[in-house]
């Protein structure tokens, strides 16, 4: 390992090719494209995390999406996902600007790190498990670097599970019975660490009515009042 700091782990997640499918997938949609993005570059390399390296609050999705991270190089940057996600961080105050769009639109985060389970954009979508058993000593290393972290956001469940089995992983121990995933869910979690469960800002979620601006939005509000908590200068 001899990984010591976030900017050594984020060298060692962008040089990794330990998933054959994986690789095979983010080099093979960087090559082909899709029409509306034909003329960029693609990152076409698996998504470093980004934010507030003294973020209180860490935000876990699935994978960087094939047109979306895997062409920007940033996670839910370039996507639709995105213009939910970082809307909903700037009106909370956790983001410098409503929208991502490429990795060097200046896009700022306060008190947010935002990473991923999987860290390569997976055919499909759905990473198969031993890719996230791959990927897991990312998470496990991000976790023992973020001190400061005092909020969890799972954003779906396939993030809500990889983030239970990180920390077991990680020899920290999960309450009994198990957490239960849903939308605003929250489990105050050994080290003080409260598990904060959210739907994921999806098309097939957002165009469905399954979440809404306001319920992602709530979902922030409620972050920004436990990290208030235990700081009464951020009241």
């Amino acid at each position: 390992n001899g990984i010591d700091s976030l900017p050594q782990l984020r060298d060692c997640i962008v040089g990794c090719c330990h998933c054959p499918r994986l690789v095979a997938h983010r080099e093979h949609i960087a090559h082909v494209k899709v029409a509306r993005h034909r003329e960029e570059d693609y990152w076409g390399k698996p998504v470093p995390p980004f934010g507030d390296p003294d973020a209180k609050i860490l935000i876990l999705g699935l994978a960087p999406a094939a047109h979306g991270g895997n062409r920007t190089g940033r996670s839910f940057t370039g996507d639709p996902s995105g213009d939910w996600l970082f809307g909903a961080l700037h009106r909370a105050g956790f983001a410098s600007q409503p929208t991502s769009t490429s990795s060097n639109d200046g896009l700022s985060l306060n008190d947010v790190y935002i990473t991923n389970a999987v860290r390569c954009a997976p055919p499909d979508n759905k990473p198969n498990p031993d890719e996230k058993l791959a990927c897991r000593p990312f998470l496990v290393k991000e976790l023992e670097l973020m001190q400061e972290v005092r909020v969890v956001i799972p954003l779906g469940k396939f993030a809500f599970d990889a983030y239970l089995q990180t920390r077991s992983a990680a020899g920290l121990t999960n309450p009994k019975p198990r957490p239960t995933f849903g939308h605003g869910n929250t489990c105050l979690l050994d080290g003080g660490v409260t598990l904060l469960s959210s739907y994921h800002p999806s098309r097939q979620n957002t165009q469905t009515g399954k979440l809404t601006l306001q319920m992602l939005d709530d979902i922030f509000l409620a972050a920004k009042e436990l990290i208030a908590d235990g700081n009464p200068d951020k009241r």
